[in-house]
């Protein structure tokens, strides 16, 4: 009975961290769409409001940590049970660097509007939207434990990477029509970085659903379309 009750507090432990994930992450998403209406918006209350909350998503990483690392020193869990803490981990660090892109986006939008409008700004809201669907996708996979959906998102970040380039693309033809777009393009470039990467950390948190239910087998490396890099070669 004595055994039986501990498993029972222990599955209701692990329930609780996933549960504290979930509401992680879904607020690392509510902060990106945030983020993006106040650059489209010109908005730097909302900007600033996306910035201050950061330190909320700063502080549920710092939360969860703690209760993972309780749990692997008073539960001592194996097998699949160690995954799934171990997981948790990882996938708060990567909710938590998804808040701190949102918020360097808002700062960014803060410098953006001290300027006159930029209409190449628009080619973000593509990207932006497919990032935040794949978050969502991902957490729904995590929060399912959907080993099919989390590795569709990890194979649609190859499109992220395109759109990426593509824009790339644009912004450096834009700011090479006028050295007056050199500012405001080279603060859109970043922002647009921040996005790429934001898919990357989605990633991330579907790699680590399959390594919940796999373990440590390899998955093949994932298709990158991402050519920024290369085009001043």
């Amino acid at each position: 009975m004595h055994e039986s009750h501990i498993l029972k507090n222990y599955d209701a432990e692990l329930a609780r961290l996933g549960q504290e994930l979930e509401a992680m992450g879904a607020a690392a998403a509510a902060q990106l769409e945030a983020a993006l209406r106040a650059l489209e918006q010109r908005d730097d209350a909302a900007a600033e409001r996306v910035i201050a909350a950061d330190a909320g998503i700063d502080a549920r990483e710092s939360e969860l940590s703690h209760d993972v690392l309780r749990l692997l020193a008073l539960r001592q869990p194996v097998a699949r049970d160690l995954r799934e803490v171990l997981a948790a981990l990882r996938i708060a660090s990567d909710i938590e660097r998804v808040g701190d892109l949102a918020a360097n986006l808002a700062k960014r939008c803060r410098v953006l509007n001290t300027q006159p409008a930029v209409p190449a700004a628009a080619g973000l809201r593509p990207m932006a939207d497919f990032a935040i669907r794949q978050l969502r996708d991902v957490l729904r996979a995590y929060v399912q434990r959907d080993v099919a959906l989390a590795i569709a998102v990890r194979e649609r970040d190859a499109e992220l990477d395109r759109l990426h380039t593509e824009l790339f693309r644009a912004l450096l033809a834009w700011m090479a029509e006028d050295s007056s777009h050199i500012g405001a393009g080279t603060h859109l470039l970043f922002i647009a970085k921040n996005i790429e990467r934001i898919g990357d950390h989605a990633t991330n948190i579907a790699e680590n659903v399959w390594f919940i239910e796999h373990g440590e087998t390899p998955l093949e490396a994932r298709e990158k379309r991402d050519a920024s890099s290369s085009l001043g070669d």
